[in-house]
C-alpha cells in the first residue's frame, strides 16, 4: 500500500452513466422471465435462467466498475472499451429469454468477448504502468489472468453444451466469484477510490429504482376508485421508503473516506440490486390473478427482508466510526423484521392487508435509520 500514490478526486464520467443504461435494459429484460407463470408459480426453468443471467450481467458491471475506478481516465481508450462492450451486451441480451438454452452459444460467446475486451484494457494499463510500481502491476496481472481464464471457461462451455446438453455457464460465473475472493489480498494493495465507487454504485441503484417506478405505473390503471387509489398509493409509498432508506444510508451513514479494495462493497450491492429487482417483480405479481397468493406473499417478503438485511450489513461494515456499534439499531431491525414476516404469513391471502403491512415495515426501517443517526449525532 505504501507504493500506492494518493490519487486526486475521481468523478463519475458521463460514459459510465451511459454504460449503465445498457445494464438497465438487460436487467429489465431479465425481469420479464419472472412473468412466465406455470401453475400459479414462476416457471422453474425461467427462474433459474433469471438468477444466472442476472448475476452474470452484474458481474460484468462489477469488473468494469472496478477497472474504471482504479485505472481508467476519461479518454479514447475508455470510450472505445465501453462502447465495444455495450454493443456486445446487446448480443448477450438477445440470449436472455425463456428458451435461453436455444441461444446459449450466442450468450456465452458475447460474454467471453466482453471479458476479453476488459482483459485487453488491463494489458494496455500494464504496459503503461511504471515497472517500479510492483503492487499495481501485480494487481493488473491478476485481473488479466482472471478475465482471460473466465473468458476461456465461458467459451469452453459452448461445445460442452452442444455435445452434452449440460450448460456450465453457472460454473464459469462462480469461477469469477471465487477468483474475486481469492484476490482480496492482492486487490487490497491498490485500494479503490471509495468516494467514487460509492457514488458509482449509488447511481446504478437509482437506475434500478427507475425500473421500479415504471413497474408500479400499472397500479394507476383501472380508473379512479378506492381500490385503485389505495393500491397505487401503497405501492408508491413502498418505493419511496425503499429509496429514502438507501439514500439516507448513502448520504449520512457510509464513510466515504475509508480505505478498501471495494470487493465486498460491490458484491453486497450486486445482491442488493438483485433483491430490488425481485421486489419490482413481486409488486407486479400483486396485480396478477394467475399467481397464487401464498407465492406472491413469499416473494415480496423474502425480497424485502433480503434488501434490508443487505442494507444493514453495508451500514455496519462501512458506517462512519461513531455509528459502528449501535446494538439498539440491530435489535429493533430484527424485531421489526420478525413482526413483518409473521404478519405477512398470517395475512398471506389478503392482498389489501399485506401491502399495507409492507408499507408499515418499510416506514419502520426508515424511522429506525433516522433514530440511529440521531442517537449517534452523525452529521
Amino acid at each position: 500500500m505504501g507504493e500506492h500514490m494518493e490519487k486526486k478526486e475521481k468523478k463519475v464520467e458521463y460514459i459510465e452513466l451511459i454504460y449503465d443504461l445498457i445494464f438497465v435494459y438487460i436487467i429489465g429484460r431479465n425481469n420479464s422471465l419472472l412473468h412466465n407463470i406455470n401453475g400459479g408459480f414462476i416457471d422453474s426453468a425461467s427462474l433459474l435462467t433469471y438468477g444466472l443471467t442476472t448475476l452474470i450481467v452484474l458481474q460484468i458491471w462489477f469488473y468494469t466498475t472496478l477497472y474504471v475506478n482504479r485505472y481508467a481516465e476519461n479518454g479514447p481508450k475508455l470510450y472505445v472499451g465501453i462502447f465495444v462492450n455495450m454493443f456486445l451486451l446487446y448480443f448477450m441480451s438477445q440470449g436472455i429469454r425463456s428458451d435461453w438454452r436455444d441461444h446459449y452459444a450466442e450468450f456465452c460467446g458475447a460474454w467471453a468477448l466482453i471479458l476479453i475486451n476488459l482483459a485487453c484494457l488491463y494489458i494496455s494499463q500494464y504496459r503503461a504502468t511504471d515497472p517500479s510500481k510492483a503492487a499495481e502491476r501485480k494487481q493488473i496481472r491478476f485481473s488479466m489472468i482472471t478475465l482471460f481464464t473466465q473468458a476461456g471457461f465461458a467459451l469452453l462451455t459452448i461445445p460442452v453444451y452442444l455435445y452434452t446438453g449440460v450448460p456450465l455457464g453457472s460454473a464459469a460465473m462462480v469461477f469469477g466469484v471465487v477468483m474475486a475472493l481469492c484476490g482480496t489480498k492482492i486487490n487490497s494493495m491498490i485500494p479503490v477510490d471509495f468516494a467514487h465507487l460509492t457514488e458509482r454504485v449509488m447511481l446504478y441503484v437509482v437506475f434500478t429504482f427507475g425500473e421500479m417506478v415504471i413497474a408500479i405505473a400499472l397500479y394507476f390503471e383501472g380508473g379512479i376508485n378506492f381500490n385503485t387509489v389505495y393500491f397505487a398509493l401503497c405501492a408508491f409509498l413502498i418505493v419511496v421508503g425503499l429509496f429514502t432508506s438507501y439514500g439516507l444510508m448513502y448520504d449520512r451513514i457510509i464513510d466515504k473516506e475509508i480505505s478498501t479494495n471495494g470487493t465486498a462493497y460491490m458484491m453486497l450491492h450486486i445482491f442488493l440490486i438483485l433483491a430490488l429487482n425481485n421486489i419490482t417483480a413481486a409488486m407486479e405479481f400483486m396485480r396478477e390473478d394467475e399467481v397464487l397468493p401464498l407465492y406472491k406473499t413469499l416473494f415480496i417478503t423474502i425480497s424485502m427482508v433480503c434488501y434490508f438485511v443487505l442494507l444493514l450489513i453495508i451500514g455496519r461494515i462501512y458506517a462512519k466510526p461513531q455509528l459502528k456499534h449501535d446494538k439498539i439499531y440491530i435489535v429493533w431491525n430484527i424485531i421489526s423484521m420478525a413482526v413483518f414476516i409473521v404478519l405477512m404469513t398470517v395475512f398471506y391471502s389478503n392482498g389489501f392487508v399485506n401491502i399495507a403491512i409492507s408499507v408499515l415495515y418499510v416506514a419502520s426501517v426508515y424511522l429506525q435509520l433516522l433514530l440511529y443517526r440521531k442517537r449517534n449525532k452523525c452529521d
